[in-house]
């Protein structure tokens, strides 16, 4: 900004009569005034500047499968094309984004495990999906919840992902920061100095690096072991682009329970995660792991709400058992911010757990199903170390809201 200076008009006697002011002639004269020429130099970084931003737009698409071949519209990236209801396949801009019921309301989160957990990821320089993902329940978690047990899932290999779903709020970048040779082990040391007995350990994609990461994740889970033997680590991991070599690295890592994600109903999978993900291929990674590893307990995740019917619900969970996976949670979907995906309904508790008990009918080791549900709450956690206990015949819990999950083992 340029300066301005008053100019006074008690001047020298000596002074050039053509520069005296009287009062009534006072200015602010403008002293470092810009010249006409300056203008020109931001010419071409305003240029460059548009290009660059045309060019990321082009780019997006290389995020985003739409599942046909034109272009989306601003409208249309933020919603399905069409889905069912009453039996009607309906375009989806028809329908009003419904507003948040009482059930998903959730207290804002505090306390004093909350800021603790919260000071140490930010020493050691860790992520935790728990942020990442806008979590409902990490005041819950974090802050130690009824039975005070402060739990926090950890992200690792950065807070950048290379793949681009458009149900999650995880920063997109086809080109990240390499990763943090240091990770494994602050990681391992944060795990240690919280004192848990169960630990849940989850990442970005990296399609970038020619493992997806895998040796990192595996590395990660060692030094953990090493450090405190007792904890049970769960491992949350992504696809590693296909790849059944990085499934087996970490499923031979020592680790307690492999989890990976379908999302969705394979119907709705093109629609809802990055092109480069597959419900077939999630399959697959569930079913190698538990090839690999026969006593391993495998978990998967399914979104509700985003516009599946009952009937592609069934066949997904039914996909499921007939590839041997353990574990199921099923919660609702919450659109993190207006530029992801829009909320098709929010299913009743009552339609939760129509599929709680449907999936224990099936044959599933443990289904957690509720509109707060995530892959990784603490609820889910608790029945799983019992039953990892169990096993190992080590002493199991006691939970004051039980039920019996501890008999269908």
């Amino acid at each position: 900004m340029s300066l301005l200076r008053l100019t006074s008009t008690k001047l020298p006697a000596a002074s050039n009569p053509l520069r005296v002011l009287t009062a009534s002639q006072q200015y602010q004269i403008r002293t470092h005034a810009t010249a006409i020429g300056d203008k020109a130099k931001g010419a071409p970084r305003l240029a460059e500047l548009r290009k660059k931003l045309r060019e990321e737009d082009a780019e997006i698409e290389e995020f985003v499968n739409p599942g046909f071949t034109k272009k989306l519209t601003h409208t249309e990236a933020l919603e399905l094309r069409e889905t069912v209801v009453q039996g009607t396949k309906v375009k989806t801009t028809k329908l009003k984004q419904p507003r948040l019921p009482d059930w998903l309301k959730t207290e804002i989160p505090a306390g004093q495990n909350f800021g603790k957990i919260k000071r140490d990821l930010r020493g050691l320089k860790l992520h935790t999906v728990c942020e990442e993902a806008r979590c409902p329940n990490i005041g819950d978690c974090w802050g130690g919840g009824e039975h005070q047990t402060a739990t926090a899932t950890i992200m690792l290999m950065g807070d950048e992902c290379t793949r681009g779903c458009r149900f999650c709020s995880v920063k997109t970048n086809k080109a990240p920061k390499p990763l943090d040779p240091h990770e494994p082990e602050h990681t391992s040391e944060a795990i240690s100095r919280w004192g848990l007995d169960y630990v849940v350990l989850t990442s970005v994609d990296r399609d970038d690096l020619a493992d997806g990461g895998s040796k990192h994740f595996a590395e990660t889970i060692i030094k953990i072991k090493q450090k405190a033997p007792h904890i049970l680590v769960e491992c949350l991991t992504g696809d590693f682009g296909g790849s059944l070599q990085g499934v087996e690295t970490v499923a031979q890592s020592g680790l307690d329970v492999y989890a990976h994600n379908i999302e969705t109903v394979e119907a709705l999978t093109p629609f809802v995660r990055d092109r480069r993900a597959g419900f077939r291929q999630s399959l697959k990674v569930l079913e190698h792991a538990k090839k690999t590893k026969p006593d391993l307990i495998t978990k998967t995740s399914i979104m509700l709400g985003c516009g599946e019917t009952d009937e592609e619900v069934l066949h997904a969970l039914e996909e499921l058992r007939k590839v041997d996976v353990d574990c199921v949670t099923l919660g609702q979907y919450m659109r993190p911010t207006k530029r992801h995906m829009k909320v098709h309904e929010y299913v009743s508790p009552e339609k939760f757990k129509h599929w709680e008990t449907k999936g224990m009918e099936l044959g599933f080791k443990y289904v957690a199903s509720g509109p707060l549900v995530r892959s990784s709450y603490k609820a889910g956690e608790f029945y799983i170390s019992n039953i990892l206990k169990k096993r190992k015949g080590l002493p199991t819990s006691s939970h004051p809201t039980s039920t019996s999950v501890e008999e269908s083992l």
